[in-house]
């Protein structure tokens, strides 16, 4: 890897932690905000792994102020990558132009960028070779949730969204995402997303961050995770031992231990699964029992949960998606919003009023449907709905489900041609259960003699 980041982690390994400065002159003309701004430059740049001089408070004071921004880029060490913090963000030819001003122009190896425009926007900044550019993604200023918080139709809040596709136009070596460093949530999400990428987090001190806010930014293996400050060191009586002291102070991040949850222990957690005894609708009883509508009442789950069935659906050929009425509508409902696939469902009777559809859903012969059920048992139920939409003229081959409770449902569906595909199956959430220690002694021999594993 060459480049703006191949530098930032040099530089990074030099100074023993990925500290910012921050470089706001504010200054009332040209000569006190380069006088400022090349003492900060020379106290600091000992511990600095970046600078990053905002355009804002040097276009402020004039043309004057912009030679000034050049001259003090031009004074900071070689081996140190300097950010230009101008947020840009317009079509292409006037992205080309303001790429050539920030790089060409001004020096800087990288530049602060808006993806609101989208892709093309971003595109000229990076047709400068060895250049990069930080895309905005959850910003550390007060507002901030109005727009970037906004839960968008698949689940996911716009900042997650933005932070997705931004990492698919460029890789690591190209582009970073700007996270508020007073947004510990929104640093945790977007690390998801985003595992292998650069994030600029500003916010720490004056706007409320705290260094161990930071943590849950880094890599899973340590990194990349930049921290730009500089009212609090600007300000301080000795700006070079102010820095110091935030470059010890970074160096004791570490990431956080972070196991993500099986889906077993979140349907747990959120009370579909119960022990105790049962009786199944087969008049069988049983010391475990699933009750996935109680997911209607922890959307977030229903969420994870139906990301987990959408991608298996994906994999199925299918024009639709048939919700098992009426206990998987909402489970149903909620992979159709994540994967964008248009829902039907079969009503056990016709209406004996209205279009008397026995076929919720706009649809035609000879579709393709995959149906979406909770739980499969004796796979009675996944079978009353294929038949229903198979008698309205549609083509039903696959079943997917979140628990597969008994194999003899697989056996039973596969008789009339339709695959099934499980999240887990019942043994797995008992051994996940049992792994984590919420089944345990005497209940976990009762269900594991219950399923026949003893």
């Amino acid at each position: 890897m060459t480049g703006f980041f191949a530098a930032l982690e040099a530089r990074a390994r030099t100074t023993g932690a990925a500290l910012c400065i921050g470089i706001d002159p504010r200054a009332d003309d040209a000569g006190a905000a380069l006088a400022a701004a090349r003492h900060l430059v020379a106290a600091t740049a000992p511990v600095a792994a970046a600078f990053k001089p905002n355009a804002a408070f040097f276009e402020a004071l004039g043309p004057e102020g912009i030679e000034v921004l050049i001259e003090v880029v031009a004074a900071i060490p070689e081996e140190i990558p300097v950010i230009l913090d101008a947020k840009r963000g317009d079509i292409s030819s006037t992205a080309e132009a303001y790429a050539t001003a920030a790089f060409s122009v001004i020096g800087a190896g990288a530049i602060t960028v808006s993806p609101y425009l989208g892709r093309d926007a971003i595109a000229p900044f990076l047709a400068h070779a060895d250049r990069a550019v930080w895309v905005l993604c959850h910003t550390s200023n007060p507002s901030s949730a109005e727009l970037q918080d906004a839960v968008l139709a698949g689940g996911e809040t716009l900042a997650e969204e933005v932070a997705r596709r931004a990492t698919g136009w460029a890789g690591p070596d190209r582009l970073g995402l700007v996270v508020g460093a007073n947004r510990p949530g929104a640093l945790a999400a977007i690390r998801a997303v985003a595992p292998d990428h650069w994030i600029l987090a500003p916010g720490v001190g004056a706007q409320g961050g705290g260094i161990d806010d930071l943590a849950d930014g880094l890599r899973s293996g340590g990194g990349g995770l930049l921290v730009p400050v500089a009212r609090s060191i600007a300000a301080a009586a000795d700006p070079g031992a102010a820095a110091v002291e935030l470059r010890d102070a970074l160096r004791t991040l570490r990431p956080r231990p972070t196991v993500p949850p099986s889906v077993s222990t979140e349907l747990f957690n959120s009370g579909c699964v119960r022990t105790g005894e049962f009786t199944l609708r087969s008049g069988a009883v049983s010391p475990i029992y699933l009750d996935l509508r109680r997911l209607m009442g922890s959307p977030a789950v229903l969420r994870r949960v139906a990301r987990r069935v959408g991608a298996l659906v994906a994999g199925l050929e299918h024009d639709h998606l048939g919700a098992v009425p009426y206990g998987a509508i909402p489970l149903a409902t909620a992979v159709s919003l994540g994967t964008h696939t248009s829902l039907l469902w079969p009503r056990p009777h016709a209406k004996d009023h209205g279009t008397g559809a026995r076929v919720e859903g706009t649809w035609s012969p000879g579709d393709r449907v995959v149906l979406v059920d909770d739980v499969a048992t004796s796979g009675a139920s996944g079978l009353e709905a294929a038949a229903g939409l198979r008698e309205a003229g549609l083509v039903v081959e696959h079943l997917v489900v979140v628990v597969e409770r008994d194999p003899a449902a697989r056996i039973a569906l596969a008789a009339a041609g339709i695959t099934l595909h499980a999240v887990t199956t019942l043994a797995g959430v008992v051994a996940d259960l049992a792994a984590v220690g919420l089944i345990a002694g005497a209940l976990r021999d009762d269900i594991e003699r219950y399923l026949g594993r003893t």
